[in-house]
């Protein structure tokens, strides 16, 4: 049965393995989550749970949404997220979902939500390269040609041209990273390597879909 729990990304730090190793991590507060919802084949088409996260006033609710929770007989939170599965769920309504359902040498999948950058050129954004910085070149950090002319007396921007524009700020997941400590005193999961986002962030641990 394939597991998630959603978190809030600490920052980085590094700690030391048995044999005096240096192994960097990500620190994830995952305090308990509560499964809202379970969705199967029969009722809703496909399989898949709903999980909760994160404290909120009632007041800061809409009808909508607070009638989510009312019918699933649950506290409010902050965060929905849902998790598709292949099979039926074993998960119930109200179950709560703490840091233990990873343990250490688990892979896992980070899903999260890279940080905004604002407008960037190409050579930020998608790494081109600059042109000549001679006093005579004109094309020093442009783009450079947009493409052929096409018919019909004009040029075109082919649609997925790479080109100057808002960078960051998207969902990113980050595959096949290892758990390398589960402090359930604390609810933090210690994630080796760098995860998406700023911290304070909202992130979602999951099974890793390559597991091979």
């Amino acid at each position: 049965m394939s597991k998630a729990i959603l978190g809030k990304k600490l920052g980085m730090t590094q700690i030391f393995t048995e044999e005096g190793a240096v192994v960097p991590v990500t620190v994830v507060e995952a305090s308990p989550n509560v499964v809202v919802r379970v969705k199967t084949v029969d009722t809703d088409g496909y399989n898949s749970i709903q999980i909760g996260y994160g404290d909120i006033k009632e007041k800061h609710l809409t009808k909508p949404v607070k009638g989510q929770f009312d019918k699933a007989g649950v506290k409010p939170v902050k965060y929905l997220r849902e998790l598709r599965l292949d099979d039926t769920p074993e998960y119930t309504v109200g179950q709560t979902l703490a840091a233990d359902i990873f343990a250490s040498g688990d892979l896992v999948d980070v899903i999260g939500t890279s940080k905004g950058k604002g407008f960037a050129g190409t050579i930020e954004r998608h790494g081109f390269h600059r042109g000549p910085m001679g006093h005579g070149s004109k094309s020093h950090r442009e783009p450079g040609s947009l493409g052929p002319m096409t018919s019909g007396g004009g040029g075109k921007v082919v649609k997925g041209k790479k080109l100057p524009g808002q960078y960051g700020g998207n969902q990113a997941t980050v595959l096949r990273l290892s758990v390398v400590k589960v402090d359930m005193d604390k609810n933090l999961i210690l994630i080796k390597g760098g995860i998406p986002g700023a911290k304070g962030s909202l992130v979602m641990i999951r099974d890793t879909v390559k597991p091979r």
